[in-house]
């Protein structure tokens, strides 16, 4: 039964403790330790059983504690410590590493389908969505101006639990939005700002939700509302839950609805950020609204969409690409498209690689890098991969140079680490690792730690790990009716002191969690040592549709049956952040082994890295380019093995070798005053090396400088004096599209002998038809290079050659290169598209070849 009034009843804080509300209702509290440890004092079980969510926290408390905590000075004055070091952070106005650079009006929307910020706040399921916590944070402490849009489930993900035979179940706890560190949107009136879609001609309403992530307000929409028809209030319930149909209409909601959203705040975003496919719908809502309120046409609208907007892809997977059947699309955007100026089989085909392709399926990561200026994968090696797997859209373009980059994921380093290791790192590198994480020289103090006092906090952060994981078993067993034994057992599985392997992320099979279970002797035996013990700790959810993934769950579990790894080997259900702080914080060793190349980046090693934690990888994601001999290993040398190749048998011996032969040994070797120096050493050179390259504020002005500043720039110089600029970008679009099939290199001629001396110039002359065009609308480029042994470029250089004549519609360019490497150097012309306003030769993916 629905009572017929509700209220919002809030806790009737003491005047002297009213700054706590402040502190509850901004996630700020939740990378500041100082804060955290503040809200711990008002009820150090309370807080642990509402899941470190302060608003909960006050709710609950009782009056009669709210009343003495008003009377305990030394509270109340870390309570004013705390809340002035909260209001100094959100008065602070300058973007200091802009300094200045940023145009006036910057404002950055940054749309993501799950966010990972807090304990409390379920609405991720795994590395995306604590990716894009992460960039909220770092962008909220370099003080960016940035607004992020998503959706507010009533579900979030589900969280994991096993059966007896080891099998994970699934169940879903409501997220009690009024008791969550979020609040309602209102109009001026009071009443709920509302926007509006419509799914199949449907109207559905959302109402919003704004989260304070310190300076970044993070904007929820929440269609779990009565006015809504009762096929559509259910958008929202589940992340990534339901069918195909379900899909699209989230991503509907998050795209078209966004964009309404930032409309009726009043937000003027200039740049668009598409964390994934999932909002890539953002785009079309942006050319109809252009189209519609400015008088753009859709050619005009989309050079202004595309200019603007930034997309990044995550993964290198297939199955991980939203794909939607035609006629989904169909039923879902026939009423849409004629807002938009163009035909349903047109927008068919901006989401298919090849658009002539009636029966390809449509894809949401095609529609985004269709209109997008910037592209860009989540690590080196996937920014490569991304190439391969998406060429099919630039046909006119090698592999190599087509406009998909790499920006490397980081993390928020102070959301991750201890409260020991932060101690650490203010004693001996100073605020700068909180402040200007990406320093170099800030890291490079870290030779100054002495070895004791750093070794004194790894062992007291595995031994604080050891004990979560005993109560955590304890708790997870009793749900299931395990008998005293097994509890008595699980209060004293592993050991504090012994070797601490954890392998901890997402249970897809690609990753292969069973790689080091492959022979359980040899197992067993490193192991077992009771000279040099080792332990491991499993921890991750499969997808509950992926019944591969939970059979690896199900093997995993049944090895902590097995006597052979009894106390040595545990997993634990319902991995979520706070699983993994205690992890990342207390492992000795980050293990990961994925199949190469099919993980785009993999931060949770980060994470451990910035706690003193020693990374074992594959050498794919970001280890690829992360790795040095000195601070961690790399399993094998980065080889990719056709599909009949044995690579998993490969993999695992390289494994056991390198635990064996050098991560083992290594740990164990102690001196004379029982510090293991070279171990020390191991984890030294990797927090100075890894910790300023792979952390998220560096990601973040990675972002601004390649691509928010280039977009703003770009979108500044179209929408100028009314419009004038996307106008004139769109008439040359157009104009390209009705003549390019005229355009033909015709002969690419040069002098020079065919031997000469390193240095020398090159002269070159191309002849070239341009049919309708002008040598103004193209870029004739001479394209070179080192050649390799299979007569393709194995270097890739170019120069704009310059019009030098006409006769009769036939153009002559002219240019001279410089001979730079030695060997066979290889030259062609290539003839594409450019406008000074598009900022890319890749824009319409044309190309001419001579």
């Amino acid at each position: 039964m629905r009572p017929s009034l509700t209220f919002q009843i809030k806790p009737d804080l003491p005047e002297p403790l009213a700054p706590l509300a402040e502190i509850a209702a901004n996630l700020w509290f939740s990378w500041h330790a100082e804060a955290v440890d503040l809200l711990q004092r008002v009820d150090h079980h309370l807080w642990r059983r509402v899941s470190h969510n302060p608003v909960a926290l006050l709710n609950q408390a009782s009056q009669e504690r709210l009343e003495a905590l008003a009377q305990d000075s030394g509270f109340l004055a870390q309570l004013e410590r705390v809340a002035e070091l909260m209001r100094s952070y959100l008065d602070a106005t300058k973007c200091t590493f802009l300094n200045g650079r940023a145009p006036e009006g910057l404002k950055i929307a940054y749309f993501s389908a799950e966010y990972g910020l807090a304990d409390c706040l379920s609405l991720y399921s795994g590395g995306l969505g604590v990716l894009s916590g992460d960039h909220l944070k770092s962008a909220s402490d370099l003080n960016l101006p940035l607004v992020a849009v998503g959706l507010a489930y009533g579900q979030g993900y589900f969280n994991q639990y096993l059966n007896a035979d080891g099998w994970q179940q699934e169940e879903y706890h409501p997220n009690d939005f009024y008791n969550l560190p979020m609040s309602l949107v209102t109009n001026g009136d009071g009443s709920e700002l509302r926007i509006s879609v419509n799914i199949e001609d449907k109207p559905l309403a959302a109402r919003v939700w704004r989260v304070s992530v310190g300076r970044v307000p993070l904007y929820l929409m929440d269609t779990n509302l009565k006015d809504n028809p009762p096929e559509l209030r259910s958008i929202t319930y589940q992340l990534y839950g339901g069918d195909r149909e379900m899909r699209i209409r989230q991503e509907i909601l998050l795209g078209i609805g966004g964009v309404r959203l930032l409309d009726a705040l009043g937000i003027e975003a200039n740049v668009f950020h598409m964390n994934e496919g999932h909002s890539a719908f953002a785009s079309l809502e942006r050319i109809r609204q252009l189209r519609q309120e400015r008088g753009l046409n859709f050619t005009e609208a989309r050079e202004v969409v595309r200019a603007s907007n930034c997309f990044t892809t995550h993964t290198p997977v297939p199955a991980g690409n939203d794909y939607f059947d035609p006629e989904l699309v169909r039923r879902h955007f026939a009423g849409y498209v004629p807002d938009l100026g163009i035909s349903l089989p047109v927008l068919l085909g901006y989401g298919r690689v090849d658009p002539r392709n009636d029966s390809e399926q449509f894809c949401m990561t095609v529609l985004a890098l269709r209109l997008s200026s910037l592209a860009n994968g989540v690590s080196r090696l996937h920014g490569r991969v991304s190439r391969q797997m998406w060429q099919g859209v630039w046909p006119h373009f090698p592999e190599e140079d087509l406009p998909i980059g790499h920006i490397t994921n980081g993390v928020h380093i102070p959301s991750w680490i201890s409260s020991d290791m932060a101690y650490l790192y203010y004693r001996y590198l100073g605020p700068g690792w909180h402040e200007d994480p990406d320093s170099q020289t800030v890291w490079k103090a870290m030779e100054e730690m002495p070895d004791a006092e750093l070794w004194r906090v790894r062992e007291r952060r595995r031994g604080q790990m050891v004990a979560f994981i005993r109560n955590t078993l304890v708790e997870q067993l009793s749900r299931r009716g395990a008998s005293a034994e097994e509890l008595r057992r699980a209060s004293e599985v592993l050991n504090p002191e012994a070797l601490t392997i954890v392998f901890a992320r997402r249970f897809a099979t690609y990753k292969r969690a069973v790689l080091i279970a492959q022979d359980l002797e040899r197992l067993a035996k490193i192991l077992n040592d009771p000279k040099q013990p080792v332990q491991i700790i499993f921890a991750g959810k499969a997808h509950p549709k992926d019944n591969e993934g939970k059979e690896f769950i199900r093997r995993i579990v049944a090895l902590t049956h097995d006597p052979r790894f009894a106390d040595r080997l545990v997993f634990i259900e319902d991995y979520d952040i706070n699983t993994a702080r205690y992890l990342v914080q207390g492992a000795d060793v980050w293990l990961n082994t994925p199949r190469r190349p099919l993980e785009a980046c993999g931060t949770s090693g980060m994470k451990s890295v910035a706690n003193g934690g020693l990374h074992l990888s594959i050498l794919d994601g970001w280890w690829d380019e992360g790795f040095q001999p000195g601070l961690g290993w790399a399993i094998g040398r980065g080889e990719e093995h056709p599909g009949d190749y044995p690579q998993d048998e490969v993999e695992w011996r390289a494994l056991y070798r390198l635990l064996e032969n050098e991560v083992v040994p290594l740990f164990y070797r102690r001196d004379a005053y029982g510090l293991p120096r070279g171990w020390i050493g191991y984890v030294k050179n990797s927090l100075r090396n890894l910790c300023p390259a792979f952390n998220s504020h560096r990601m973040v002005e990675d972002y601004a400088e390649e691509g928010y500043l280039p977009a703003s720039q770009r979108y500044l110089g179209l929408v100028g004096n009314d419009f004038a600029g996307a106008r004139e970008l769109g008439a040359w679009s157009q104009r390209i599209m009705e003549n390019w099939s005229q355009v033909q290199v015709l002969e690419v001629t040069s002098p020079a002998p065919p031997c000469m001396i390193w240095g020398q110039e090159l002269p070159i002359s191309a002849t070239l038809r341009l049919g309708g065009l002008q040598p103004a609308d193209v870029a004739v480029d001479a394209y070179y290079g080192r050649l390799g042994p299979d007569g393709k470029f194995a270097e890739r250089l170019t120069h704009l050659l310059e019009p030098v004549g006409n006769d009769d519609g036939v153009w002559r360019f002219e240019g001279q290169v410089k001979a730079q490497s030695t060997g066979r150097l290889g030259l062609a012309v290539r003839v594409v598209p450019y406008h000074p306003l598009t900022g890319t030769k890749h824009a319409l993916g044309l190309a001419a070849w001579g």
